[in-house]
């Protein structure tokens, strides 16, 4: 079989041809070619928005050899070796043409294909060329073909030999256009409209959505080069992205944005901050881990990593040096979850070819002069029509908004200081649900960056969020409210701003209660943050956050959600009044239980921690208690061998205080039964 390639797979303009093995026998190849003709002819009914006079007569010439074809395997004609030779090149050069004609038609490429007309035209060039070179050498008399066959065989060598295949004088006009535009734009000039749409028109981008979809190929792109460590296309590409944002906010009025995939608001605060990105490092190559796999002593490396390391010959485990009772490799998908969660959610992205990591850090600068203009005079347009425009231009402008920002710190930078956050506080009391919820978005992307943290709290923003988040008109709403708290309250003066403002924390309480899977986490590490304040334990555990907090340990919720749970209990646990709280309800059994079950480090090292505390704040009830289970003393000595240093030193600290219960005990130095009003409650 003739290996096919997955597009989605394959970076644009790159032409990834694999030659037919020698052993080929000439019917499968006769097949293949004919298929591969036939995929190419397919493409006449489609829309080119560059390289149409190329395209059409590459695609007719191919037709052409296809009827040639065709008739060779009609007649069942034995072929000699030369013609599979001769066949086995076409075959190759017919790859590549396919290739190159899915990267001129391939969504959202249409502006960077022109950038690059001058390349694409060679390439039909060349390739033609090379099939102009196969039919020369192909012995046609050596196949008991018709005479009709062999003229449109002989008609197809002459002109493969003679085309031309220019840049197309339109093409050249537009990409030239383009490069006025980026160069105004580097220069401090606005371009004027009318330039801008000669440019769309001839790319025939008509609408929102089509002009959104440039945005996010060029963005696709921009993230491939950083993280393949190939960024000499990167300032073209920033600049181009530039363009056609600016295009998409200023040149087209409407657009139906409820129809695009939404990723940006629905859950959207970041992994706790407890949550350490040094374990998610293979020991062996020190990167982020993508493949996680579990060996037979519990330690989990890279899959490529640890398969190197075996096919080495080695026959130990790497970090432990414990000889390896087999070569299994178990996939840790629970931990490859978080990795990947954790990495999604801190603008860190995982390339599939293992390269580079890129992470939104990079993005404190624009990737060129053009871009870095074009932003700026979109962050001062789209700020004007918040503050002017009518409501759906508002709206408008505040999805533009929650777009920059998602995944750029130089975009969030520009529109902070272009004033967008004072007319998006205002548009959180629209009457409008989609209004609201695009506002309150783009306020979560502006609190991540500390300016934004800033225009938002002084400008009075505190009130207006909280008010989103108890009274939101949509449920996604209240949940992106939730987050932006968050982020806020990674500011010590904004914690305890936010911590003394009158119902606040229990909003977030009734959130964890009745909110979707998202809005809960949101609403967990919100408070997880409050609770780096000391002063807010109290108004936590008085707000009733323990009774939903131990709900979700005994759900079938997500399981982030349970591992921030635990990280907020641990934290409530390390005061007396929190100890007491959890064991009032109920929570002993379920954290027990979790410490001797779960398969995640993490949520072992929170539950150890919740448990000594309870125990240090004069639980006797909770010693005796897990004192008589033998399966925690194995939890914990597993944890002692496999935890991280502050994850083995509390569980070293739970053991003794286990065994000095037992000593005494034994000893007759405490009763037999503990007291049922040992926990003493004290407000």
């Amino acid at each position: 079989m003739i290996r096919k390639f997955d597009r989605r797979d394959r970076r644009v303009l790159t032409f990834p041809a694999v030659h037919p093995c020698e052993g080929i026998s000439p019917a499968t190849l006769l097949a293949s070619l004919i298929d591969l003709s036939g995929y190419i002819c397919s493409f006449q009914s489609t829309f080119f928005a560059t390289q149409r006079r190329n395209a059409r007569e590459a695609i007719r010439q191919i037709g052409i050899l296809l009827m040639f074809f065709e008739e060779i395997r009609d007649r069942e004609l034995v072929l000699s070796d030369s013609v599979v030779l001769c066949f086995s090149e076409l075959h190759l050069a017919f790859q590549k043409i396919q290739f190159l004609l899915e990267d001129c038609t391939r969504e959202g490429a249409r502006v960077w294909i022109l950038m690059k007309s001058q390349f694409v035209a060679t390439q039909f060039r060349v390739l033609i060329r090379t099939i102009a070179t196969a039919l020369d050498v192909l012995p046609v008399n050596s196949i008991d073909v018709s005479a009709e066959a062999k003229d449109l065989f002989e008609l197809v060598a002459k002109q493969a030999r003679r085309s031309k295949f220019e840049l197309d004088s339109d093409d050249e006009t537009a990409m030239k256009q383009v490069l006025s535009i980026l160069n105004q734009f580097e220069s401090g000039v606005l371009t004027e409209q009318s330039a801008m749409e000669l440019v769309l028109d001839h790319l025939n981008i008509q609408s929102w959505g089509e002009c959104n979809k440039e945005v996010r190929f060029l963005e696709e792109e921009i993230s491939s080069e950083c993280s393949g460590c190939e960024e000499r296309g990167v300032p073209l590409l920033s600049s181009l992205m530039g363009f056609m944002s600016y295009c998409r906010a200023t040149m087209f009025e409407t657009f139906d944005y409820r129809n695009l995939h939404q990723t940006d608001g629905g859950c959207s605060a970041d992994t706790l901050g407890c949550l350490n990105p040094e374990d998610f490092r293979c020991p062996i190559s020190l990167e982020l881990m993508i493949d996680p796999v579990t060996v037979s002593t519990g330690q989990t490396y890279d899959r490529p990593s640890i398969q190197k390391w075996l096919k080495s010959g080695n026959l130990i485990c790497p970090k432990t040096g414990e000889k390896l009772t087999n070569s299994q490799l178990v996939p840790n998908s629970a931990l490859r979850n978080v990795i990947h969660q954790f990495c999604a959610e801190n603008g860190i992205f995982l390339g599939k070819s293992k390269k580079k990591n890129r992470d939104i850090t990079k993005t404190t600068v624009a990737g060129s002069l053009a871009a870095a203009e074009a932003m700026k005079f979109l962050a001062e347009f789209l700020t004007t029509r918040l503050t002017f425009g009518v409501l759906e231009q508002k709206n408008k402008a505040a999805y533009e908004i929650r777009l920059l920002a998602k995944s750029s710190i130089f975009n969030r930078a520009c529109l902070v200081e272009a004033g967008a956050a004072p007319p998006l506080l205002n548009l959180l009391a629209s009457s409008d649900p989609s209004t609201q919820e695009n506002a309150i978005s783009a306020l979560l992307k502006l609190s991540k960056h500390a300016h934004g943290k800033k225009a938002i709290v002084e400008k009075g923003g505190l009130r207006r969020i909280l008010a989103v988040l108890k009274r939101g008109l949509k449920l996604e709403s209240r949940q992106i409210a939730a987050a932006t708290l968050f982020y806020l309250a990674s500011v010590g003066e904004y914690r305890k701003l936010i911590g003394e403002t009158p119902g606040a924390i229990p909003a977030l309480v009734r959130l964890i209660e009745d909110g979707k899977p998202c809005g809960k986490k949101n609403a967990v590490v919100a408070i997880f943050g409050l609770l780096l304040l000391p002063e807010n334990h109290r108004r936590v555990l008085v707000a009733g956050a323990v009774p939903p907090l131990i709900g979700l340990l005994n759900s079938s919720e997500r399981s982030d959600l349970m591992t921030d749970s635990l990280a907020v209990l641990a934290s409530l646990a390390e005061t007396f009044d929190g100890s007491i709280a959890i064991h009032e309800n109920s929570g002993l059994p379920l954290i027990t239980k979790n410490l001797c079950s779960t398969t995640s480090r993490v949520e072992k090292e929170y539950s150890v921690s919740i448990l000594l505390s309870m125990c240090t704040n004069g639980g006797m009830e909770v010693t005796g208690s897990l004192s008589t289970d033998p399966s925690v003393l194995a939890s914990l000595y597993s944890l002692v061998t496999d935890g991280t240093s502050q994850g083995s030193k509390k569980a070293r600290s739970l053991i003794r205080i286990l065994h000095k219960f037992q000593e005494r005990r034994s000893s007759n130095f405490m009763a037999s039964t503990v007291p049922q009003d040992q926990f003493v409650h004290v407000w």
